[in-house]
């Protein structure tokens, strides 16, 4: 291998591994802020909970067809904090009444959530495999089954393991592919879209976790 290609090579190493650092960085924040908005809310009335869950699902539409105003620069940034404080919102009720009846199945849906990231961010950042073509297919999917598990909510009824599941291994696909794009082909632009796909994938599959272990 030349000189110029062993370079080039490390260059785009370093280049990938800056990105990865500013997309964790803001995850972080985002699940901050939706933590912020989790101890907030904790006390609000179900339909206000379900208000904000619909609130954030449509801030991330917007995100998604809103155009560049919404994936860089600083108010791409306070939109991805802000869905992560609706977001939250939304949620603490929920998590709650979970605290509430069920504690345990709270720490064991954030530690395999943990685990499961980890393990997945790594596998899908070190696949030399170009994985972004799965990126469309599978957040349709996933929002297909969030859209079916926001009507059940809205039905009153008990919602399937199933639904769960699906939306559990679709978010931990999306994961893969999200660190994997991070790797092959992001650039500086796509690093707040980034980061909230990979936000919402770990939410996704917390909750569906959280699902599973009280279903057992």
């Amino acid at each position: 291998m030349s000189s110029e290609a062993t370079t080039a090579r490390a260059g785009a190493g370093t280049a990938a591994g800056t990105l990865l650092g500013q997309v964790l960085f803001l995850v972080a924040v985002a699940i901050g802020f939706l933590a912020l908005g989790a101890y907030a809310g904790r006390d609000l009335s179900d339909g206000a909970a379900v208000a904000f869950t619909f609130g954030g699902f449509f801030m991330l539409l917007a995100q998604s067809f809103g155009g560049k105003a919404f994936r860089t620069g600083p108010f791409a940034l306070g939109w991805l904090f802000a869905v992560g404080l609706v977001i939250g919102l939304g949620l603490g009720p929920v998590l709650t009444a979970y605290a509430q009846t069920d504690p345990a199945a709270i720490t064991q849906a954030a530690v395999t959530t943990a685990v499961l990231v980890a393990t997945l961010g790594a596998g899908g950042y070190a696949t030399d495999r170009d994985l972004s073509g799965w990126l469309r297919p599978l957040s349709y999917a996933v929002f297909a089954l969030l859209l079916v598990s926001l009507l059940v909510v809205l039905l009153g009824t008990a919602g399937s393991p199933l639904i769960s599941l699906g939306i559990a291994v679709i978010s931990g696909a999306l994961i893969v592919v999200d660190f994997n794009l991070l790797r092959r082909g992001a650039t500086e632009d796509d690093v707040v879209l980034i980061a909230t796909g990979i936000f919402v994938s770990i939410v996704n599959l917390f909750l569906s976790l959280l699902d599973l272990f009280t279903n057992d």
